[in-house]
């Protein structure tokens, strides 16, 4: 059990409401070309301009965090390895947290003003190497807004109790108590959800196996009609949200699974979603989504920077039951995924 747990809480969502107030003074500030600057590439992901901005922010706050909890901070832009402990003077295996967090999930779009960005954090009592996203005690996400937008929207919870959040007006200043809701459909028939296939190289397949799975679900599409909707957002965090306020009623992301697909093809693996990705899946959970891996299981990946996840989100039991035996059906006939022992 995480000390002093609402402290810690309130304490992550002023460090996300830092972090936000400062990444949008400088795309307000700056060009696209300035922010979708490439500056490194680290272990995790692509490093850009806009990404520095977020880090010097988060190491500043977390020093301060440090004065009353010790802990293991896991992120991608952090060193080398993506770890950092705080106090630096603790040994590791003594740390009493784990906290994983992504300053700015999103990148892409929020640089080029496309889509709001996302910071996540999740954390979670220090188990050593064994310690993994089902360990996960406290998670929040705080919305990060386009420069044209002005409200924007915040969750949080901790494991055991309801999931809670606020819209904030970046005009007004006002808050006001933002309440999820995950759909409450029986059917994708209709609704948003889809494979996600974001980037060069695996989305012909991909697509492929998303069209089988809604053909088979739902039956031929009728001249003039089309069955269901697919929004693309490249951002895990913006997934989650997506489902958790009903938006959408599943989202596949098999990355990872396309591998043996690629090296067959003699292609590298390219991108994949990672643990800090996921860190606050945990509030999805709490609403109600089930989250899983590709063979149906909690997540528990560990809590690094470089594990490949492939997870599946469904808004509620009756949408897993409609198209998770078909979904794995499809991914074991298309050479993908090897049946469960």
């Amino acid at each position: 059990m995480i000390r002093a747990v609402n402290d810690l809480l309130l304490a992550i969502r002023q460090i996300h409401e830092a972090i936000r107030t400062e990444v949008v003074a400088t795309t307000e500030q700056n060009s696209l070309s300035s922010l979708s600057e490439v500056v490194a590439e680290q272990a995790g992901d692509t490093i850009f301009a806009i990404d520095r901005v977020s880090e010097e922010v988060l190491l500043q706050h977390f020093a301060q965090l440090s004065k009353r909890w010790s802990f293991i901070l896991v992120a991608e832009g952090v060193g080398e390895d993506g770890i950092q402990v705080f106090p630096p003077t603790i040994d590791p295996t003594q740390a009493e947290l784990i906290i994983i967090i992504d300053p700015i999930d999103g990148t892409r779009g929020l640089m080029y003003q496309k889509r709001a960005a996302w910071i996540l954090t999740g954390v979670a009592v220090n188990h050593g190497d064994a310690t993994n996203l089902s360990h996960i005690e406290l998670a929040v996400q705080t919305e990060i807004p386009l420069v044209k937008q002005h409200l924007c929207d915040s969750l949080w919870a901790i494991a055991g109790q309801d999931a809670q959040g606020e819209r904030y007006n970046r005009i007004t200043g006002e808050r006001t108590v933002l309440v999820p809701q995950p759909s409450q459909a029986h059917t994708i028939a209709q609704g948003y959800g889809n494979i996600s296939r974001f980037f060069p190289g695996t989305r012909a397949e991909l697509a492929t196996i998303d069209d089988e799975l809604i053909e088979r679900t739902l039956g031929p599409i009728k001249e003039g009609q089309t069955q269901a909707f697919e929004d693309q957002y490249i951002c895990s965090g913006g997934q989650l949200y997506e489902l958790m306020m009903g938006h959408d009623r599943w989202i596949a992301d098999i990355r990872p699974l396309m591998e043996t697909y690629l090296n067959k093809r003699g292609r590298a693996s390219g991108l994949y979603c990672h643990p800090y990705d996921l860190c606050t899946e945990l509030i999805a959970r709490q609403l109600g989504i089930i989250v899983t891996d590709e063979y149906g299981q909690q997540l528990a990946a560990p809590l690094d920077v470089t594990t490949g996840i492939s997870w599946i989100g469904y808004a509620n039991h009756a949408i897993q039951e409609q198209i998770a035996p078909t979904l794995t059906a499809l991914l074991e006939q298309h050479g993908l995924l090897k049946p469960a022992l």
